[in-house]
């Protein structure tokens, strides 16, 4: 009976180091004909020098899968707290400001 009801079903671990999750504040997207490749960054103010911290490779369904899933978690988000505001000009450019002063030397 136990095995006709987890039958489908994924058993995921989730390792505590990974748990803790790597930020990001900047995402970087290419594509093949057979792979899109997600490569996540972390861009300090006043470093010119920026890593990736993690690459995610998906097929084109696995991707469109995701864009899907994001839109709809969006969506819920902003059902409850409210809209998340568009970046200015409705660019993809990365504010390198992070909206504070600019330094002067």
């Amino acid at each position: 009976m136990d095995e006709q009801k987890n039958k489908g079903k994924i058993n995921i671990e989730l390792k505590e180091e990974v748990a803790q999750g790597t930020y990001s504040n900047l995402a970087i997207i290419t594509h093949s004909t057979s792979e899109f490749v997600l490569d996540f960054v972390r861009v300090m103010p006043g470093i010119p020098k920026a890593e990736v911290k993690s690459r995610v490779i998906l097929t084109p369904e696995h991707a469109k899968r995701l864009m899907l899933a994001l839109q709809d978690n969006i969506a819920k988000y902003e059902a409850v707290h409210g809209k998340i505001k568009d970046l200015e000009g409705g660019g993809g450019a990365m504010p390198m400001t992070f909206g504070g002063p600019t330094a002067q030397a």
